[in-house]
């Protein structure tokens, strides 16, 4: 991970060090918590080696927003694979909710940061990951693959993450019936 050499610190992987530095202040606070500052004490290095990588706070929470659109896209991928046949879209709707719970800070900043011409490593994660998405509705609805069909599927399990996220359904809910609560409501949706 890292070594001393001629008596100065060096980090075998300093942009890795950083965002994950920068992952763990997030999801411990909230996005007020990730400085740069705030990052080289937690990565154990100079305030100023995280400059290398990231200019500003803005860079640093773009990368953030991008790595979190790869690891959503990479969950969806896992679980259309791993699921049953017929059932690819609801464990998508499942993997989506979940990915949510499971990284609640970083779901709430990928999803209320615009996405500015000066970083377009977020938009490109994010069309990686809505094209996982995008691709199953169409080969699921065949009869509608229209842009109107992945954005209706689209907002309604980003509805029940949201949802779920905030502690608004199901009340009390345990993952078995969160769940449940995506199946039924994605099937609902997509009977023809």
């Amino acid at each position: 991970m890292s070594t001393l050499s001629s008596g100065r610190y060096h980090h075998g992987d300093l942009r890795a060090a950083c965002l994950r530095a920068a992952l763990d202040l997030l999801e411990e606070s909230d996005e007020a918590a990730v400085s740069l500052r705030a990052v080289a004490r937690r990565a154990g290095v100079s305030s100023n080696a995280p400059y290398r990588h990231y200019p500003d706070k803005e860079a640093l929470l773009a990368a953030l927003a991008a790595h979190g659109f790869h690891e959503l896209r990479r969950s969806l991928l896992t679980a259309e694979q791993a699921a049953t046949a017929g059932q690819e879209i609801v464990a998508l709707a499942q993997a989506y909710v979940r990915y949510a719970l499971d990284h609640p800070a970083l779901f709430r900043l990928m999803f209320c940061r615009p996405c500015t011409p000066s970083h377009p490593e977020v938009r490109a994660a994010g069309d990686a990951a809505y094209a996982v998405i995008s691709h199953r509705v169409g080969a699921d609805v065949p009869q509608e693959p229209s842009e109107a069909r992945v954005a209706g599927w689209w907002s309604l399990v980003h509805g029940l993450a949201s949802l779920v996220l905030y502690g608004k359904l199901p009340r009390d809910g345990d993952l078995q019936q969160i769940d449940e609560l995506v199946r039924g409501a994605v099937t609902s949706m997509c009977r023809p």
